[in-house]
Protein backbone atom coordinates (compact mmCIF):
# COMPACT_ATOMS: atom_id res chain seq x y z
CA UNK A 1 0.00 0.00 0.00
CA UNK A 2 1.08 3.57 -0.56
CA UNK A 3 2.14 4.97 2.78
CA UNK A 4 3.97 8.25 2.11
CA UNK A 5 1.92 11.22 3.34
CA UNK A 6 2.26 14.54 1.55
CA UNK A 7 0.66 17.96 1.68
CA UNK A 8 -2.33 18.49 -0.59
CA UNK A 9 -0.48 21.10 -2.67
CA UNK A 10 2.36 18.66 -3.41
CA UNK A 11 -0.04 16.55 -5.49
CA UNK A 12 -0.41 19.46 -7.91
CA UNK A 13 3.30 19.65 -8.79
CA UNK A 14 3.28 17.47 -11.91
CA UNK A 15 -0.19 18.50 -13.12
CA UNK A 16 0.89 22.16 -12.99
CA UNK A 17 4.10 21.37 -14.89
CA UNK A 18 2.12 19.45 -17.51
CA UNK A 19 -0.40 22.31 -17.68
CA UNK A 20 2.37 24.85 -18.39
CA UNK A 21 3.95 22.63 -21.06
CA UNK A 22 0.54 21.74 -22.54
CA UNK A 23 -0.62 25.35 -22.79
CA UNK A 24 2.69 26.36 -24.36
CA UNK A 25 2.26 23.59 -26.94
CA UNK A 26 -1.36 24.67 -27.51
CA UNK A 27 -0.23 28.23 -28.23
CA UNK A 28 2.58 27.02 -30.48
CA UNK A 29 0.14 24.75 -32.35
CA UNK A 30 -2.20 27.70 -32.78
CA UNK A 31 0.60 29.76 -34.31
CA UNK A 32 1.69 26.92 -36.60
CA UNK A 33 -1.90 26.26 -37.69
CA UNK A 34 -3.31 29.79 -37.98
CA UNK A 35 -0.18 31.93 -38.13
CA UNK A 36 -1.86 34.71 -36.12
CA UNK A 37 -2.01 35.94 -32.53
CA UNK A 38 -5.75 35.25 -32.56
CA UNK A 39 -4.96 31.64 -33.44
CA UNK A 40 -2.66 31.37 -30.42
CA UNK A 41 -5.31 32.66 -28.01
CA UNK A 42 -8.01 30.53 -29.61
CA UNK A 43 -5.98 27.33 -29.21
CA UNK A 44 -5.01 28.29 -25.65
CA UNK A 45 -8.67 28.76 -24.75
CA UNK A 46 -9.77 25.49 -26.35
CA UNK A 47 -6.91 23.60 -24.67
CA UNK A 48 -7.93 25.00 -21.28
CA UNK A 49 -11.61 24.14 -21.81
CA UNK A 50 -10.69 20.60 -22.88
CA UNK A 51 -8.63 20.12 -19.71
CA UNK A 52 -11.53 21.35 -17.55
CA UNK A 53 -13.92 19.06 -19.47
CA UNK A 54 -11.71 16.04 -18.81
CA UNK A 55 -11.41 16.82 -15.09
CA UNK A 56 -15.16 17.32 -14.59
CA UNK A 57 -16.05 14.16 -16.52
CA UNK A 58 -13.41 11.99 -14.84
CA UNK A 59 -13.55 12.89 -11.15
CA UNK A 60 -15.72 9.83 -10.49
CA UNK A 61 -13.14 7.82 -12.42
CA UNK A 62 -10.49 8.94 -9.92
CA UNK A 63 -12.63 7.76 -6.98
CA UNK A 64 -13.18 4.32 -8.54
CA UNK A 65 -9.49 4.06 -9.48
CA UNK A 66 -8.51 4.86 -5.89
CA UNK A 67 -10.87 2.18 -4.56
CA UNK A 68 -9.35 -0.46 -6.84
CA UNK A 69 -5.76 0.70 -6.25
CA UNK A 70 -6.13 0.14 -2.50
CA UNK A 71 -6.43 -3.61 -3.20
CA UNK A 72 -3.45 -3.71 -5.56
CA UNK A 73 0.11 -4.54 -4.64
CA UNK A 74 2.54 -1.57 -4.51
CA UNK A 75 4.26 -2.81 -7.69
CA UNK A 76 1.00 -2.80 -9.67
CA UNK A 77 -0.03 0.52 -8.14
CA UNK A 78 3.12 2.08 -9.57
CA UNK A 79 2.61 0.36 -12.91
CA UNK A 80 -0.92 1.69 -13.21
CA UNK A 81 0.12 5.22 -12.22
CA UNK A 82 2.98 5.23 -14.78
CA UNK A 83 2.10 2.92 -17.66
CA UNK A 84 -1.60 3.44 -17.06
CA UNK A 85 -1.40 7.20 -17.50
CA UNK A 86 0.64 6.76 -20.72
CA UNK A 87 -1.99 4.37 -22.08
CA UNK A 88 -4.75 6.76 -20.97
CA UNK A 89 -3.20 9.83 -22.62
CA UNK A 90 -1.66 8.36 -25.78
CA UNK A 91 -3.89 5.32 -26.20
CA UNK A 92 -7.32 6.82 -25.56
CA UNK A 93 -6.71 10.42 -26.61
CA UNK A 94 -4.69 9.77 -29.78
CA UNK A 95 -4.67 6.11 -30.87
CA UNK A 96 -8.32 5.34 -30.05
CA UNK A 97 -9.83 8.08 -32.28
CA UNK A 98 -7.49 6.96 -35.09
CA UNK A 99 -8.69 3.36 -34.69
CA UNK A 100 -12.31 4.55 -34.84
CA UNK A 101 -11.64 6.34 -38.12
CA UNK A 102 -9.73 3.37 -39.56
CA UNK A 103 -12.58 0.97 -38.71
CA UNK A 104 -15.59 3.09 -39.66
CA UNK A 105 -14.06 4.67 -42.78
CA UNK A 106 -12.50 1.38 -43.92
CA UNK A 107 -9.06 2.94 -44.32
CA UNK A 108 -5.63 1.86 -43.09
CA UNK A 109 -4.15 3.49 -39.96
CA UNK A 110 -1.76 5.65 -42.00
CA UNK A 111 -4.68 7.11 -43.95
CA UNK A 112 -6.45 7.74 -40.65
CA UNK A 113 -3.40 9.72 -39.46
CA UNK A 114 -3.39 11.68 -42.74
CA UNK A 115 -7.08 12.51 -42.32
CA UNK A 116 -6.51 13.64 -38.73
CA UNK A 117 -3.73 16.03 -39.73
CA UNK A 118 -4.67 17.09 -43.27
CA UNK A 119 -8.47 16.88 -43.29
CA UNK A 120 -9.67 17.37 -39.69
CA UNK A 121 -13.26 18.19 -40.72
CA UNK A 122 -13.69 14.83 -42.47
CA UNK A 123 -11.98 13.16 -39.52
CA UNK A 124 -14.43 14.81 -37.09
CA UNK A 125 -17.38 13.79 -39.31
CA UNK A 126 -16.35 10.11 -39.18
CA UNK A 127 -15.91 10.30 -35.39
CA UNK A 128 -19.37 11.84 -35.07
CA UNK A 129 -20.91 9.12 -37.24
CA UNK A 130 -19.46 6.44 -34.97
CA UNK A 131 -20.81 8.07 -31.81
CA UNK A 132 -23.79 5.71 -31.50
CA UNK A 133 -21.63 2.58 -31.54
CA UNK A 134 -19.19 4.07 -29.02
CA UNK A 135 -22.05 5.14 -26.75
CA UNK A 136 -23.54 1.63 -26.84
CA UNK A 137 -20.23 -0.01 -25.91
CA UNK A 138 -19.29 2.51 -23.22
CA UNK A 139 -22.80 2.76 -21.78
CA UNK A 140 -23.09 -1.01 -21.43
CA UNK A 141 -19.68 -1.40 -19.82
CA UNK A 142 -20.19 1.46 -17.35
CA UNK A 143 -23.69 0.33 -16.38
CA UNK A 144 -22.34 -3.13 -15.59
CA UNK A 145 -19.61 -1.54 -13.46
CA UNK A 146 -22.16 0.49 -11.47
CA UNK A 147 -24.67 -2.34 -11.02
CA UNK A 148 -21.96 -4.79 -9.93
CA UNK A 149 -21.17 -2.44 -7.06
CA UNK A 150 -24.76 -1.99 -5.92
CA UNK A 151 -25.88 -5.65 -6.15
CA UNK A 152 -22.82 -6.92 -4.27
CA UNK A 153 -24.24 -8.91 -1.35
CA UNK A 154 -21.03 -8.30 0.64
CA UNK A 155 -21.50 -4.51 0.52
CA UNK A 156 -22.09 -3.39 4.11
CA UNK A 157 -22.46 0.41 3.82
CA UNK A 158 -25.49 2.04 2.19
CA UNK A 159 -25.91 5.70 1.31
CA UNK A 160 -29.49 5.72 -0.02
CA UNK A 161 -30.52 2.84 2.22
CA UNK A 162 -34.02 2.00 0.93
CA UNK A 163 -32.77 1.70 -2.67
CA UNK A 164 -29.43 0.05 -1.99
CA UNK A 165 -30.85 -2.60 0.36
CA UNK A 166 -33.26 -3.66 -2.39
CA UNK A 167 -30.49 -3.73 -4.97
CA UNK A 168 -28.36 -5.92 -2.69
CA UNK A 169 -31.22 -8.39 -2.46
CA UNK A 170 -31.28 -8.49 -6.27
CA UNK A 171 -27.69 -9.75 -6.13
CA UNK A 172 -29.05 -13.19 -5.20
CA UNK A 173 -30.89 -13.31 -8.55
CA UNK A 174 -28.44 -14.86 -11.02
CA UNK A 175 -27.77 -12.60 -14.00
CA UNK A 176 -29.85 -9.66 -12.67
CA UNK A 177 -27.35 -7.01 -13.84
CA UNK A 178 -27.07 -8.50 -17.32
CA UNK A 179 -30.85 -8.74 -17.70
CA UNK A 180 -31.29 -5.15 -16.50
CA UNK A 181 -28.68 -3.82 -18.95
CA UNK A 182 -30.12 -5.82 -21.85
CA UNK A 183 -33.59 -4.39 -21.16
CA UNK A 184 -32.14 -0.86 -21.38
CA UNK A 185 -30.22 -1.75 -24.54
CA UNK A 186 -33.31 -3.30 -26.19
CA UNK A 187 -35.44 -0.26 -25.27
CA UNK A 188 -32.94 2.20 -26.77
CA UNK A 189 -32.42 -0.03 -29.80
CA UNK A 190 -36.14 -0.08 -30.63
CA UNK A 191 -36.22 3.72 -30.54
CA UNK A 192 -33.40 3.98 -33.10
CA UNK A 193 -33.87 4.00 -36.88
CA UNK A 194 -33.72 0.47 -38.26
CA UNK A 195 -30.45 1.14 -40.12
CA UNK A 196 -28.63 1.85 -36.83
CA UNK A 197 -30.10 -0.93 -34.72
CA UNK A 198 -27.70 -3.73 -35.69
CA UNK A 199 -24.59 -1.61 -35.05
CA UNK A 200 -25.92 -0.37 -31.70
CA UNK A 201 -26.87 -3.87 -30.55
CA UNK A 202 -23.55 -5.40 -31.64
CA UNK A 203 -21.57 -2.66 -29.84
CA UNK A 204 -23.62 -3.10 -26.67
CA UNK A 205 -23.04 -6.86 -26.69
CA UNK A 206 -19.31 -6.25 -27.16
CA UNK A 207 -19.36 -3.92 -24.14
CA UNK A 208 -21.07 -6.64 -22.10
CA UNK A 209 -18.60 -9.26 -23.35
CA UNK A 210 -15.55 -7.12 -22.55
CA UNK A 211 -16.83 -6.39 -19.03
CA UNK A 212 -17.50 -10.09 -18.40
CA UNK A 213 -14.06 -11.09 -19.68
CA UNK A 214 -12.13 -8.40 -17.78
CA UNK A 215 -14.10 -8.85 -14.57
CA UNK A 216 -13.77 -12.62 -14.81
CA UNK A 217 -10.04 -12.40 -15.45
CA UNK A 218 -9.60 -10.11 -12.45
CA UNK A 219 -11.52 -12.51 -10.21
CA UNK A 220 -9.53 -15.47 -11.51
CA UNK A 221 -6.18 -13.80 -10.93
CA UNK A 222 -7.12 -12.62 -7.46
CA UNK A 223 -8.57 -15.93 -6.28
CA UNK A 224 -6.47 -18.57 -7.97
CA UNK A 225 -3.40 -19.14 -5.81
CA UNK A 226 -1.75 -21.23 -8.49
CA UNK A 227 -2.05 -18.52 -11.12
CA UNK A 228 -0.90 -15.92 -8.62
CA UNK A 229 2.22 -17.90 -7.81
CA UNK A 230 3.02 -18.34 -11.49
CA UNK A 231 2.66 -14.72 -12.63
CA UNK A 232 2.90 -12.76 -9.37
CA UNK A 233 -0.17 -10.71 -10.15
CA UNK A 234 -2.41 -10.93 -7.11
CA UNK A 235 -4.30 -7.67 -6.85
CA UNK A 236 -2.39 -6.63 -9.94
CA UNK A 237 -2.80 -7.70 -13.56
CA UNK A 238 -6.54 -8.34 -13.37
CA UNK A 239 -7.17 -5.05 -11.57
CA UNK A 240 -4.82 -3.26 -13.99
CA UNK A 241 -6.74 -4.52 -17.04
CA UNK A 242 -10.07 -3.71 -15.37
CA UNK A 243 -8.96 -0.12 -14.66
CA UNK A 244 -7.63 0.36 -18.19
CA UNK A 245 -10.91 -0.71 -19.79
CA UNK A 246 -12.82 1.38 -17.25
CA UNK A 247 -10.68 4.42 -18.06
CA UNK A 248 -11.32 3.81 -21.76
CA UNK A 249 -15.07 3.77 -21.17
CA UNK A 250 -14.88 7.00 -19.17
CA UNK A 251 -12.78 8.56 -21.92
CA UNK A 252 -15.33 7.95 -24.68
CA UNK A 253 -17.49 10.85 -23.56
CA UNK A 254 -14.57 13.27 -23.23
CA UNK A 255 -13.09 12.35 -26.62
CA UNK A 256 -16.42 12.65 -28.41
CA UNK A 257 -17.23 15.90 -26.62
CA UNK A 258 -13.84 17.30 -27.56
CA UNK A 259 -14.73 17.17 -31.24
CA UNK A 260 -17.55 19.62 -30.54
CA UNK A 261 -14.83 22.18 -29.71
CA UNK A 262 -12.15 21.36 -32.28
CA UNK A 263 -11.30 18.80 -34.94
CA UNK A 264 -7.54 19.19 -34.35
CA UNK A 265 -6.43 15.81 -32.98
CA UNK A 266 -3.19 17.22 -31.55
CA UNK A 267 -4.99 19.95 -29.62
CA UNK A 268 -7.49 17.39 -28.30
CA UNK A 269 -4.63 15.17 -27.10
CA UNK A 270 -2.94 18.11 -25.36
CA UNK A 271 -6.09 19.38 -23.64
CA UNK A 272 -7.37 15.99 -22.52
CA UNK A 273 -3.83 14.97 -21.54
CA UNK A 274 -3.61 17.94 -19.15
CA UNK A 275 -6.92 16.90 -17.58
CA UNK A 276 -5.76 13.26 -17.30
CA UNK A 277 -2.77 14.35 -15.20
CA UNK A 278 -5.07 16.05 -12.67
CA UNK A 279 -7.21 12.90 -12.53
CA UNK A 280 -4.06 10.84 -11.87
CA UNK A 281 -3.02 13.16 -9.05
CA UNK A 282 -6.51 13.05 -7.53
CA UNK A 283 -6.30 9.25 -7.61
CA UNK A 284 -2.95 9.24 -5.79
CA UNK A 285 -4.22 11.71 -3.18
CA UNK A 286 -7.35 9.67 -2.50
CA UNK A 287 -5.23 6.55 -1.93
CA UNK A 288 -2.42 8.10 0.13
CA UNK A 289 -4.73 10.15 2.36
CA UNK A 290 -7.18 7.23 2.78
CA UNK A 291 -9.96 9.61 1.75
CA UNK A 292 -12.37 6.81 0.88
CA UNK A 293 -12.16 5.52 4.46
CA UNK A 294 -12.64 9.01 5.92
CA UNK A 295 -15.67 9.78 3.71
CA UNK A 296 -17.76 6.61 3.68
CA UNK A 297 -20.25 7.63 0.98
CA UNK A 298 -17.78 9.10 -1.53
CA UNK A 299 -17.46 5.80 -3.36
CA UNK A 300 -21.25 5.48 -3.54
CA UNK A 301 -21.47 8.92 -5.15
CA UNK A 302 -18.92 7.86 -7.76
CA UNK A 303 -20.87 4.72 -8.69
CA UNK A 304 -24.17 6.65 -8.87
CA UNK A 305 -22.31 9.04 -11.16
CA UNK A 306 -21.11 6.14 -13.30
CA UNK A 307 -24.67 4.84 -13.59
CA UNK A 308 -25.88 8.31 -14.58
CA UNK A 309 -23.08 8.57 -17.17
CA UNK A 310 -24.02 5.19 -18.63
CA UNK A 311 -27.65 6.30 -19.03
CA UNK A 312 -26.52 9.55 -20.65
CA UNK A 313 -24.31 7.64 -23.10
CA UNK A 314 -27.27 5.48 -24.09
CA UNK A 315 -29.55 8.51 -24.48
CA UNK A 316 -26.94 10.28 -26.61
CA UNK A 317 -27.73 7.73 -29.30
CA UNK A 318 -31.15 9.42 -29.52
CA UNK A 319 -30.54 13.06 -28.51
CA UNK A 320 -27.56 15.33 -27.97
CA UNK A 321 -26.76 15.97 -24.31
CA UNK A 322 -24.18 18.71 -23.65
CA UNK A 323 -20.99 17.59 -21.90
CA UNK A 324 -21.50 20.32 -19.30
CA UNK A 325 -24.62 18.48 -18.11
CA UNK A 326 -22.77 15.16 -18.05
CA UNK A 327 -19.90 16.57 -16.02
CA UNK A 328 -22.22 18.61 -13.80
CA UNK A 329 -24.29 15.57 -12.80
CA UNK A 330 -21.16 13.64 -11.85
CA UNK A 331 -19.72 16.47 -9.77
CA UNK A 332 -23.11 17.07 -8.08
CA UNK A 333 -23.56 13.41 -7.08
CA UNK A 334 -20.05 13.16 -5.66
CA UNK A 335 -20.53 16.50 -3.88
CA UNK A 336 -23.75 15.25 -2.25
CA UNK A 337 -22.01 12.03 -1.21
CA UNK A 338 -19.17 14.06 0.31
CA UNK A 339 -21.60 16.25 2.26
CA UNK A 340 -23.45 13.17 3.54
CA UNK A 341 -20.12 11.67 4.63
CA UNK A 342 -19.17 14.84 6.53
CA UNK A 343 -22.57 14.90 8.28
CA UNK A 344 -22.14 11.24 9.25
CA UNK A 345 -18.66 11.93 10.65
CA UNK A 346 -20.00 14.84 12.71
CA UNK A 347 -22.80 12.67 14.14
CA UNK A 348 -20.24 10.01 15.07
CA UNK A 349 -18.01 12.63 16.73
CA UNK A 350 -20.93 13.84 18.85
CA UNK A 351 -21.59 10.30 19.98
Amino acid sequence: MMSVKRSTLSYLKWPLIVTAVGLFLSGWLGWETEGTQAGIWSFLLIGSVLAALEISLSFDNAVVNANKLEDMTPVWQRRFLTWGILIAVFGMRIVFPLIIVAVFAWVNPFEAVRLALADPDEYARIIDQSHGAIAAFGGTFLMMVALSFFVDEDKSIDWIEALERRLRKCGSVRGFEIAFVLIIVASICMALPESYQATFLFSAIMGLLVFTMVDGLGTFLDQSSKSVAEIGARGGLGAFLYLEVLDASFSFDGVIGAFALTANILLIAIGLGIGAMYVRSMTIMLVEKSTLQQFRYLEHGAFYSIFALSLIMFLQSLVHIPETITGGIGVALIGLALMSSIRHNKRDALG
